[in-house]
């Protein structure tokens, strides 16, 4: 399916992955609808660096039935990215996030089944698989619901599984590994760590041994597009993870590198997870993808955080860079 001249809606448009998606259906000549949660400040996130003047704007809570049905009129193809997706913050707050998450994926899949939209590109996460049992991780892992985050994220992908399965709603689920790029807040680890890096004189992180598959923002936007793309994708749940895990202290050491900086790397208790929360392993097989929509990562990890320091370096935000950010 060309998504050239598509009526597109966007939830989480104004997000770190949701801003590189709408950039990539603006080359593709798609017409967008931009769902962005209200905010009293007039925000629309990382969507102001973006040609907003070419994107319809929409303002509303994923939580609100009624505003997710109006967003979905007249569109062909949604891509639902909203959530909200800090972990530490589902330990604090995880009503806010079950109701968000999971409810208000509900939402969006029965607006979508009573507009007749024509295929519904759904996000997950790699966190619903929690530590991994084997590696690397296919689609067939089991789910473990090891953060409140996680646990909402799995009940949104089974919700979406249940209306493909019982009304025939056209969905494919994408399950991203630990995006990273430019844009993305310091609540991520990349990002928290090259902000330290460039600014503070330690690096403090949580756990330093657990591993990561780490894939750029611009690859994962495309997996997305190639999702919306096949038909042969439709009721399957893709991997979008570059096959690659590293552990977070040897990641910190490559960021130093770059930076050109040697300072200490400690960990800190105010950032562990609770013992059996934490997710100890993570390393995605993306066969799958590769084989049903073509997918491959381009930007190598080396290359990804010479991008994404180049980046940060030049927005400056040094003002948090001890801060934890949820």
């Amino acid at each position: 399916m060309d998504l050239g001249g598509q009526r597109v809606l966007v939830t989480g448009a104004a997000g770190f992955i949701g801003s590189h998606l709408v950039e990539r259906l603006l080359s593709a000549g798609a017409k967008i609808r931009a769902f962005v949660h209200y905010n009293s400040s007039n925000s629309i996130g990382y969507l102001q660096d973006i040609r907003h003047g070419q994107i319809e704007i929409y303002k509303g809570d994923l939580r609100d039935p009624h505003a997710v049905l109006n967003a979905h009129q007249n569109i062909d193809t949604v891509f639902h990215l909203g959530a909200l997706i800090a972990i530490p913050y589902s330990y604090q707050c995880p009503t806010d996030v079950v109701h968000t998450n999971a409810l208000g994926t509900l939402n969006v899949a029965q607006a979508a089944l009573a507009c007749g939209i024509k295929r519904v590109i759904h996000t997950s996460t790699s966190e619903v698989y929690g530590t991994a049992h084997y590696v690397p991780m296919d689609e067939r892992h089991p789910l473990q619901g090891q953060s409140p985050y996680s646990a909402s994220k799995i009940a949104a992908d089974k919700i979406m599984e249940s209306f493909h399965r019982a009304y025939g709603l056209p969905v494919v689920t994408v399950r991203p590994f630990n995006a990273y790029g430019p844009r993305q807040s310091q609540r991520a680890v990349i990002a928290t760590i090259i902000q330290q890096a460039l600014y503070a004189n330690e690096i403090q992180l949580g756990n330093l041994h657990a591993t990561r598959d780490f894939t750029f923002v611009e690859d994962t936007a495309f997996g997305f597009m190639l999702a919306a793309q096949s038909d042969a994708a439709i009721g399957s749940v893709f991997n979008l993870g570059s096959g690659y895990e590293i552990s977070i202290v040897d990641l910190a050491a490559k960021i130093l590198h770059v930076v050109g900086r040697n300072i200490p790397v400690c960990s800190t208790t105010e950032r562990l997870r609770p013992e059996k929360s934490e997710v100890d392993r993570l390393c995605s097989d993306s066969a799958w993808a590769r084989q049903t929509i073509g997918w491959n990562p381009q930007v190598t990890l080396d290359e990804g955080l010479v991008r994404t320091v180049a980046w940060m370096a030049q927005s400056n935000a040094s003002a948090r860079s001890n801060d934890y950010v949820l």
